[in-house]
């Protein structure tokens, strides 16, 4: 029974991380300009896809019995908590800073889908599948800001 809650509170943590990655993109599309629109097309895709991680994040932890977080964030996870702060640190509205700031949040969510595959509790194979996939997923987003940071550094 504590493997389940064990389980169900990593994947809650994730769940976590993600609305952290929803609520940082919803402020990042606020801070970047009108002009930026290539920007907040990518912002807006990157909100579907935590809130898709979400979804399936949510049906594993009541398939543990337990009952997925709906809203919070990682301040009351244990994973990581670097989201909290890119939704205080946009410096700026120009591009360069909020990609930066972006970017700082990405790492954070790798750290934490990497810490979440090195728990005993996420030992079963089709939950350990879903968290790479994700994290892959995710890994793929934060290479494409990136590359959208250091194209503005290049300028």
């Amino acid at each position: 029974m504590q493997n389940n809650q064990d389980l169900a509170d990593v994947l809650n943590d994730l769940i976590r991380i993600n609305n952290d990655r929803i609520n940082g993109y919803e402020n990042a599309i606020k801070e970047v300009k009108d002009a930026d629109e290539d920007l907040k097309g990518i912002f807006r895709r990157m909100i579907n896809e935590s809130q898709q991680h979400k979804t399936e994040l949510a049906q594993e932890v009541r398939k543990t019995g337990g009952d997925p977080v709906e809203d919070g964030t990682t301040a009351s996870g244990k994973i990581y908590r670097a989201w909290m702060g890119v939704k205080a640190t946009f410096t700026g509205k120009d591009r360069h800073s909020v990609l930066a700031s972006c970017e700082f949040g990405e790492d954070a969510a790798q750290k934490a889908y990497q810490q979440a595959l090195e728990d005993e509790a996420t030992a079963g194979a089709n939950v350990r599948l879903l968290i790479t996939k994700q994290k892959n997923t995710l890994k793929e987003s934060h290479d494409l800001i990136k590359k959208y940071r250091n194209m503005r550094a290049a300028i």
